[in-house]
């Protein structure tokens, strides 16, 4: 059953046309997740689609109710970001529309509020369209990914995981097809020169042969006409050249391998040591005391809710607060989301290299992973999108003359594609990550250590994520498992009490502890 459908879309930001799509249509219990670039349309294709936006090319034509969850959230109120988002959430979800679109609707939640709006969308009985930039929340919902390209909307099948796989089929397709381009090409070329040369080769008449024998034998006629031909088989070879079909080539991602100084005394080295320190804002106590240590070449990821002081703990470790010992052998950089390090005046390429000691083929090596590619380096970073911006300031960074990345929040404001990147680059680099996120695809790929502040304790985990949530998983099964003996034993003891002595009182406390053990069965 078609509940929406979109015809002939155009719609144009001054003069450049930003959507160009024919045919769109949404499906009862349709579950899609809308990808591209920064800038790409995703915003201004969900407008349309919900009808906030009219197009100005095209028709929307709407079977059904739709409902949609705006990327800007109101900012006049004393909630905090986490909060007011949920408010808009669940104000969308009450009102049941058969069509929910969401426009970054894990903005400014944390890892625990992204996974309780994973599981109400999972619940939920309606088609969405949801643009985000978090791969794991894709995974777990979407059975379709729409890609906007250029203008264009491309449809994939499956996850966020599977699309990623079906592009990658399409760079190596690409990439065997331009191989073949380029082998005819070379083939016809070598041909070419070769049917050239015998053409000029063919005017000469035989060195044997005396001038008035080749008079006598007509060798020179049988020549012009030998030439005549090869010069005819030269064209259309040119001709077949010019008609072959050119095709691009693929950009390859070059490896990465830079220096980091102190490098001897650094790896695997204890270079950070945090010993008996409380963390605290004003009478609040967000932590109790904590002693912990880091090793040169660590990824160390904080995460927690929002409130529970990972910033704070990143800001004394970058202070050197009391408690907190670094090695004189770490050269620290720090990344925050104010990016007070980039110069909106200076060019990209100028931000970058006033800070680094690598060469420009390497510094634009790294801007290119980060999809800067040769004349964008010498945009200057004023005119430049937030994201854009967010991808200089950690260029910058990353190339800086340092050892230690402090990383708070890193992929805010990135779209999937530079998110991508960024893990990739952190994935080759050999010095220090400490790094605060809710992105958990970057923390599961990049995290060797999990460092968790929850209930006011730090609790340092030796491992990656997966195996820190699997850790976490078996602790809540055993924590319930003990709730659910200690209540059934509650039980049976009122039970007893009820067959012996029936009151409405033990009735109640009956009934409570029953209720208790039905939450923690759905828990469960």
């Amino acid at each position: 059953m078609i509940l929406l459908e979109a015809l002939n879309i155009k719609h144009y930001v001054k003069d450049r046309l930003l959507l160009d799509v024919n045919q769109l249509q949404i499906h009862k219990n349709d579950r899609i997740g809308l990808v591209g670039r920064n800038g790409s349309g995703k915003t201004t294709l969900l407008n349309i689609l919900a009808g906030k936006l009219p197009p100005e090319n095209g028709t929307v034509i709407r079977h059904v109710h739709c409902e949609l969850l705006p990327q800007l959230k109101r900012t006049d109120t004393t909630k905090s970001g986490g909060e007011v988002t949920q408010a808009y959430i669940n104000d969308a979800i009450v009102k049941a529309p058969e069509i929910l679109f969401a426009d970054e609707p894990t903005t400014n939640l944390d890892t625990e509020h992204i996974e309780w709006l994973e599981k109400k969308l999972i619940q939920w009985k309606g088609a969405f369209v949801i643009v985000s930039h978090d791969r794991a929340f894709l995974d777990a919902l979407c059975t379709t990914i729409w890609e906007i390209n250029e203008g264009q909307v491309n449809e994939y099948k499956g996850n966020y995981s599977d699309y990623a796989e079906q592009k990658e089929v399409e760079y190596r397709q690409k990439k065997i097809a331009y191989e073949k381009y380029e082998m005819k090409k070379k083939q016809l070329e070598e041909a070419l020169k070769l049917k050239e040369k015998k053409a000029e080769r063919a005017t000469k008449a035989p060195k044997k042969v005396s001038k008035s024998e080749a008079k006598i034998t007509g060798a020179k006629p049988y020549f012009a006409k030998k030439q005549k031909k090869l010069q005819k088989t030269a064209k259309a070879i040119e001709t077949r050249l010019e008609k072959l079909e050119k095709v691009e080539k693929v950009k390859e991602t070059p490896p990465l391998k830079m220096n980091i100084p102190n490098e001897d005394t650094f790896k695997d080295r204890i270079i950070l040591r945090v010993q008996g320190v409380t963390g605290a804002i004003g009478e609040r106590i967000l932590w109790n005391k904590v002693s912990f240590h880091v090793r040169g070449g660590d990824k160390l990821a904080i995460i927690g809710r929002n409130g529970s002081g990972k910033t704070t703990l990143v800001k004394k470790i970058i202070n050197q607060d009391k408690g907190i010992t670094i090695s004189p052998s770490v050269k620290m950089g720090y990344f925050s989301q104010n990016l007070n390090i980039v110069d909106v005046e200076k060019s990209i390429l100028e931000n970058v290299s006033s800070t680094s000691k690598q060469d420009e083929t390497f510094i634009r090596t790294v801007l290119a992973r980060l999809h800067f590619f040769r004349d964008d380096v010498h945009k200057v970073v004023g005119v430049l999108s937030g994201g854009e911006r967010v991808k200089v300031a950690l260029a910058k960074l990353f190339l800086s003359n340092i050892n230690t990345l402090i990383l708070d929040e890193p992929t805010n404001f990135l779209d999937i594609e530079a998110a991508s990147a960024l893990e990739s680059l952190l994935k080759e680099y050999e010095g220090t990550v400490i790094f605060v996120s809710h992105d958990r695809r970057l923390i599961e790929n990049i995290a060797t250590r999990i460092l968790a502040i929850h209930n006011r304790e730090i609790e340092l985990f030796e491992g990656t994520y997966k195996q820190y949530k699997h850790y976490e998983h078996q602790k809540k099964r055993n924590i319930g498992e003990d709730k659910r003996l200690i209540l059934e034993t509650k039980i049976s003891e009122v039970l007893s009490r009820l067959s012996t002595e029936p009151c409405e009182e033990l009735e109640m406390e009956f009934q409570r502890l029953l209720e208790e053990k039905r939450k923690l069965d759905m828990f469960e």
